[in-house]
């Protein structure tokens, strides 16, 4: 190390070391006071502000209330009394979600074990030995003798926190309870969206698999009646081999679909704390569901103190800037005080006798004078972990804001799309309907009503798959916002 490397290294020890001196002499701790980070300065989430509500669809356009409350059950307002059931049961049961709680009691206990620190440590012995004392270790030539030991004493020794390294210690761990109770409310929130966002899977694949399977019969009278003309020589054979094609096609749809729904069953029965042997969710239709009309939109300014995984990251970021206070104190002294009062004797009966009696009374100090740098440059490493958690923090709020902003965004995109799916479907339906008439008046093949027929179901499956992105979209709304846990917490 060169010379003026190693004139700047002490100089730097020197300033932390009167900092820290002087936050003790002020009362404060070492290192830096955490400051929670303000929320970015803006009012909406979409460039150009937010959307007042969604297009109409299915007779419902989802209206955005900014500042309205986030219902903490917020599920209930699907209003359907087996999903409500379902997620009940559920919250009760998830091992996952018992685990965090488990976790949040531990964070607290090791929180108040913590505490303990600032009181005096106070310890009791008891002793009672037989011994030969022998005067030669002395240099004496007194004959050795042999006796009966009786000791009780107590000690009591207190840490002066001068530098604030045990309170910021103890910040550190109020930390660790605030990121283990935001991963309780994170934990509660993910099971309760995967249960809902299961529950409108499985219904929307429960009715693609009936669509499809009418699309397949469909499919396959139009098989079989092109194969007829074929042979009658009245349309070519390619004719059949198309229709073949979009029978396979449609029959190779169904082994997904049932896979897809067999999975849904068992996710829904883990999250339900069950093996997939042991138990089956009722089945519960989309028709069951009702489509929130209102959503509630919170205002940026209270998303940063609402999302779980944003409190997660700030409780990371106030655990390493109290960590940093941890590590400078570590670079000062430290001062003990200490007292022992004990009694000997040599029988039970005169232990408290006064030639018996012993008592100390002291203070210790201690500082560090040479450890290599490893103090130095762990202080060094706690500074650039919170540098870390700082920034890892702005970009979980740049996330979070992104995904309301997305989200937002779908719900109207989602209105708009089931919009149209609605009007193909009515066309489908209308086609089908003029077809059927004209084959009922003889003008009408009726591998005509097959076609329309067949169009109108794949009309009805896009039409379902809309229908299921924009529940799920609702869902995610909810999400984003964090869940309402806190009123939950509050009300």
């Amino acid at each position: 190390m060169s010379a003026n490397s190693s004139a700047g290294h002490h100089r730097r020890l020197r300033q932390v070391a009167l900092a820290a001196l002087s936050a003790a002499l002020g009362g404060c701790a070492a290192g830096p006071d955490y400051v929670r980070p303000s929320a970015p300065p803006t009012a909406h989430y979409a460039y150009g502000g937010d959307a007042a509500q969604t297009a109409s669809a299915h007779g419902t356009a989802q209206r955005f209330t900014p500042g309205a409350p986030t219902a903490p059950d917020w599920w209930h307002l699907f209003n359907c009394a087996r999903l409500d059931a379902l997620v009940t049961e559920a919250l009760a049961r998830n091992p996952g979600l018992e685990a965090a709680q488990a976790s949040l009691r531990q964070s607290q206990d090791s929180l108040r074990s913590g505490y303990g620190i600032f009181y005096p440590q106070l310890e009791g012995d008891a002793a009672a030995r037989r011994q030969r004392f022998s005067a030669l270790e002395f240099g004496q030539s007194f004959p050795s003798s042999i006796f009966n030991l009786f000791t009780l004493s107590a000690s009591v020794n207190y840490a002066l926190d001068l530098f604030g390294g045990q309170r910021r210690l103890i910040e550190a761990l109020g930390a660790q309870v605030e990121l283990q109770r935001a991963s309780e409310q994170a934990t509660y929130l993910t099971l309760a969206s995967n249960i809902v966002n299961t529950v409108i899977a499985r219904a929307a694949y429960r009715e693609q698999i009936d669509a499809t399977q009418q699309l397949i019969e469909l499919q396959g009278e139009q098989v079989r009646l092109a194969a007829v003309q074929a042979q009658a020589g009245t349309v070519p054979y390619s004719n059949v081999l198309s229709l073949q094609s979009q029978l396979a096609s449609y029959q190779a749809a169904m082994p997904q679909l049932e896979q897809k729904l067999a999975q849904s069953d068992d996710l829904l029965a883990t999250l339900a704390g069950y093996t997939p042997a042991q138990w089956q969710a009722p089945p519960i239709s989309l028709a069951e569901l009702t489509l929130p009309p209102d959503l509630p939109v919170s205002l940026p300014s209270e998303l940063v103190r609402q999302r779980p995984d944003i409190l997660i990251a700030e409780a990371t970021a106030h655990a390493a800037s109290a960590n940093i206070g941890v590590a400078t104190a570590a670079l000062l002294p430290s001062v003990s005080l200490s007292g022992n009062y004990g009694a000997n004797g040599l029988t039970p009966g005169n232990l408290f006798a006064a030639g018996g009696r012993t008592w100390s009374l002291g203070a210790d100090a201690t500082a560090p004078l040479f450890q290599g740098g490893t103090l130095w440059f762990r202080r060094k490493a706690a500074t650039d972990n919170y540098r870390q958690a700082a920034a890892l923090y702005r970009q979980t709020v740049l996330s979070a804001f992104g995904q309301v902003a997305d989200t937002l965004q779908a719900l109207d995109h989602d209105a708009a799309t089931l919009q149209a799916q609605d009007a193909a479907l009515a066309a489908a339906g209308q086609a089908l309907r003029l077809v059927q008439a004209n084959y009922a008046a003889g003008v009408a093949a009726y591998l005509d009503v097959l076609n329309a027929d067949a169009q109108y179901h794949q009309a009805k499956i896009n039409e379902l798959q809309a229908l299921a992105a924009r529940y799920q979209d609702t869902v995610a709304l909810y999400v984003a916002l964090g869940g309402g846990w806190w009123n939950r917490q509050h009300g």
